[in-house]
């Protein structure tokens, strides 16, 4: 099973799609409505699993204070108010789609953010404490964006996206922290990080399938009589994080060194998009599935974009160097 889910986590590009028309397939062919059931189990099999890994304790480390203030700066003063934007100009006749692109917009940084800097031979301590902050911060910040932003278009609960933070968010990330001290203090840190922690993220990555599975099967009947839709959410979304990806690397470039640049530009360009999902889908009630609609076709940009980044990463921003100075081996 774990051979199973190792090779899906490592083929994100590919099962993301597969799991999308999937649920397209299903949600013309079948009544949907039982598939509700599934978000709230779906949603914590996405979040919880991250939270037992997550390195808590990184956000009191320094060293890299520069790359994190430009990295949030660019999280929560430019993209939130960029994605507004683009919605409201792209869906000024839909606003749920409008929310789902400030919600893609909204919480930054995810469990891939450390994954991708890796690949990239980037800052990978740096990375980890740009998704604690990200993730805390970013969930806080989200309520009261959409309800300054959104406010005067779409009726919104300031308690009921609240309740759904601290459920999706904070209930997870407790019981998650809770659970990686039993199992450290059970097994030692050491076997906890080599044979236990890996395994984790491949459940939250079946989470993650399960919810792309049920926001595409629930607007399936939409996308099958007005198939444009697809192109009219695809087109602001590939400018979204084109401009995303093009700030970050600027900024990485002129002002970070190698590493932290690396980085700021999976610490900013991703985002977390189960969350964005699941508050989606749970705080807005049936009208959410138009911006659930919206988040899921981000996971295919987000993905697609951040693996061909990798590739490209040694000619934006040079190969890696050891301490020495020579280049490093492999790609970077």
């Amino acid at each position: 099973m774990w051979r199973y889910l190792q090779q899906i986590t490592k083929n994100l590009t590919i099962a993301i799609p597969v799991m999308m028309a999937a649920g397209f397939i299903y949600g013309v062919s079948s009544d949907t409505a039982m598939l509700k059931s599934l978000i709230v189990p779906f949603t914590f099999l996405m979040v919880y699993p991250m939270m037992v890994t997550l390195k808590v304790k990184k956000i009191f480390e320094g060293g890299d204070g520069k790359a994190q203030i430009l990295t949030q700066l660019i999280n929560f003063g430019i993209i939130p108010f960029l994605a507004f934007g683009f919605g409201t100009f792209f869906f000024h006749d839909k606003p749920y789609m409008a929310l789902g692109l400030l919600l893609a917009g909204l919480v930054p940084t995810s469990g891939m953010t450390i994954s991708w800097t890796g690949f990239a031979k980037g800052n990978m301590s740096a990375a980890i404490k740009m998704t604690v902050i990200g993730l805390i911060c970013g969930s806080l910040a989200t309520p009261f964006f959409i309800k300054a932003l959104m406010g005067t278009t779409i009726e919104i609960s300031l308690t009921a996206v609240l309740k759904q933070i601290f459920f999706i968010v904070f209930l997870p990330m407790t019981l998650g922290y809770t659970t990686q001290r039993f199992l450290i203090k059970r097994y030692g840190q050491n076997d906890f990080q080599k044979l236990i922690a890996p395994k984790f993220p491949m459940l939250s990555t079946l989470g993650v399938l399960g919810i792309v599975f049920v926001a595409l099967a629930l607007k399936a009947k939409t996308i099958a009589a007005t198939p444009e839709v697809l192109l009219n959410i695809l087109i602001p979304l590939i400018i979204l994080y084109g401009i995303n990806f093009t700030l970050s690397t600027m900024v990485g470039r002129c002002l970070l060194p190698r590493g932290d640049a690396i980085a700021l530009v999976y610490g900013s360009v991703m985002r977390n998009l189960s969350i964005a999902l699941a508050i989606a889908i749970n705080a807005f009630g049936p009208q959410g599935s138009d911006a659930a609609l919206v988040i899921a076709m981000a996971y295919i940009i987000q993905v697609q974009s951040a693996a061909w980044y990798v590739k490209f990463t040694s000619k934006i921003f040079g190969v890696p160097k050891d301490i020495l100075g020579q280049p490093l081996q492999g790609k970077a």
